[in-house]
């Protein structure tokens, strides 16, 4: 799925006031099939910008054009059929604690089913095999009949990842996947999600804080700051400088509001120390 925004203006919800904007006169274009990273630091809107995508907000101003359509221009029958060809994984996913895991990994497939067969699968899985698959592919398989509330935060989230596999979206805008996963598991899971977007030829949109993941597995960044456009680049156009800027560092200390804990580290850059000024 092809994604135009054009002068895009959104609030984030926690806003009251129309003259909050997270995100400000946001111009991209992402391809059908591509792959892209979007990076900054916390509150500058890079989950708001997911959430516009998703159509489950609508802009304030300006335009978004999926496939060249205008979402908030369809009839509220044809939005409903769009937004069944757009997955949005929140950072924390929204799983039932009592719920079992091959129920939350098949309900990616909602979108396509009707409200009997939805039921139904509460009591029969409708696809084993394909939960499986979709459980394997994040090294999850022997969890398939456990209960939500049995598995840690890490597993949890890959849990919300296996769900794209099983969706039928041909967009998928994943909202911080690594927060929860340890440094083998952030691996895995980023190459089991970016491998099943390529298979899928789906559109990947990621939010990260971890730049070194973004660099490695996204062949384009997309950097926020203050929901403004920072840079739009190829992955190995990505400087230290770019990435200084981004998050208002310097080799001797930290000029921003973020802290030491949430500075990344990209592959040619090394954090030594950081001292408020």
């Amino acid at each position: 799925m092809k994604i135009q925004t054009r002068h895009l203006e959104a609030r984030h919800r926690a806003y009251r006031s129309s003259e909050d904007r997270a995100i400000e006169s946001l111009n991209l274009e992402i391809g059908a099939g591509e792959h892209v990273a979007i990076i900054g630091p916390s509150g500058s809107g890079k989950t708001t910008l997911l959430e516009v995508l998703a159509c489950a907000m609508k802009p304030l101003s300006g335009s978004l054009l999926l496939d060249g359509q205008d979402p908030w221009q369809l009839s509220k029958s044809d939005l409903q059929r769009l937004r069944g060809h757009l997955f949005l994984a929140p950072q924390v996913p929204p799983l039932p604690p009592r719920q079992r895991v091959v129920t939350a990994v098949l309900a990616g497939r909602l979108p396509t089913m009707s409200l009997v067969a939805s039921l139904r699968s509460l009591i029969v899985p409708s696809d084993l095999p394909g939960a499986l698959a979709a459980l394997e592919r994040f090294d999850l398989a022997a969890k398939l009949f456990e209960r939500v509330d049995q598995l840690s935060g890490g597993e949890r989230q890959r849990v919300g990842l296996a769900r794209a596999l099983m969706s039928p979206a041909s967009l998928w805008l994943i909202d911080e996947p690594l927060s929860s996963l340890d440094p083998a598991r952030l691996q895995q899971a980023m190459q089991a999600l970016v491998d099943s977007a390529n298979e899928r030829s789906a559109t990947l949109v990621t939010t990260l804080h971890q730049v070194d993941a973004a660099l490695a597995f996204f062949p384009r960044i997309i950097g926020l700051r203050k929901g403004k456009l920072a840079f739009d680049l190829p992955s190995s156009q990505v400087t230290q400088q770019a990435l200084e800027d981004l998050y208002e560092t310097t080799n001797g200390g930290l000029v921003g509001a973020i802290s030491a804990d949430e500075l990344p580290e990209a592959p040619g850059i090394r954090v030594t120390a950081l001292h408020c000024r």
